[in-house]
């Protein structure tokens, strides 16, 4: 079965990887944690997004386009990244995210993928 881990991150945590005193910790840590979701064969792909003040939200009302700069969401964790991993159950899903750095600092989302529908 298919998931997506959500990382979501802090203020405090994103701004680690800006802090030279904190920046390799912070690194190493997703690097050995990614290295070994890829070592294991369950990770199919993911991404680091960039910070969430480089985000463009868009909405449409009544068929008209409104666009806005940054996340939309009043919220104090946000989407640092994601992967989408292969595993046998939601048990070993939850597994995995509990080993992201972001863990303990901000929080992992854990979502099935919805698979292909049928042809």
């Amino acid at each position: 079965m298919q998931y997506m881990l959500q990382f979501r991150e802090t203020p405090e945590e994103r701004a680690k990887p800006n802090d030279p005193a904190q920046a390799g910790a912070y690194w190493g840590g997703w690097q050995a944690y990614i290295g070994a979701l890829a070592q294991s064969g369950t990770m199919i792909g993911g991404n680091v997004l960039r910070p969430p003040e480089t985000a463009t939200t868009l909405r449409v009302e009544n068929g008209t386009r409104h666009v806005v700069d940054g996340p939309f969401a009043d919220t104090k964790e946000q989407l640092a990244g994601f992967v989408i991993l292969d595993v046998p159950d939601l048990d070993a899903a939850l597994e995995w995210a509990s080993r992201a750095p972001c863990a303990a600092g901000g929080s992992v989302e854990i979502r099935p993928v919805l698979p292909p529908p049928a042809s």
